[in-house]
């Protein structure tokens, strides 16, 4: 009993998957050099953008819940890329800074999106490919992200 709309390969998830997956382990030789994970490279790409967020505004920004980020911070923090502290304003809130070690891995990771982008390049898709399918994935993104609202 087979039916086609339940085959992997009819899937549109899968592909989506496993690209990202493929991505994030293209990634891991030079987060290891840094010491830290994708997640928390993704944490630090938004705090290199816009330092002291909350971690709402954290969560917001990478589509996850709070308590799937929560711990993830904590161990930043333990690594002293990071400090959490709560707001002035408003102490239900807390505040995500940079440290200086947080702040001095953004000069070792400036060349991480160049080398990994030139592999991409060096196979099957161009430049202008990739940045199509950048776009059509954040229209995508946009989507699903209206539909659970």
């Amino acid at each position: 009993m087979s039916s086609e709309n339940l085959k992997l390969d009819n899937q549109i998830c899968f592909p989506i998957y496993a690209a990202s997956r493929l991505i994030i382990r293209s990634y891991q030789p030079y987060l290891d050099k840094l010491e830290v994970t994708y997640p928390q490279y993704l944490v630090l790409l938004v705090l290199w953008e816009e330092d002291s967020l909350t971690v709402n505004t954290i969560s917001k920004k990478l589509i996850l819940n709070t308590n799937t980020i929560t711990p993830l911070l904590k161990r930043m923090e333990n690594q002293n890329l990071i400090v959490r502290r709560r707001s002035s304003e408003d102490e239900r809130k807390v505040v995500v800074s940079l440290t200086e070690k947080g702040i001095s891995l953004q000069y070792a990771a400036q060349e991480i999106p160049v080398q990994l982008g030139t592999k991409l390049i060096s196979g099957k898709l161009t430049v202008p490919e990739i940045l199509d399918l950048k776009s059509k994935l954040c229209d995508l993104i946009d989507e699903l992200a209206h539909l659970e609202k």
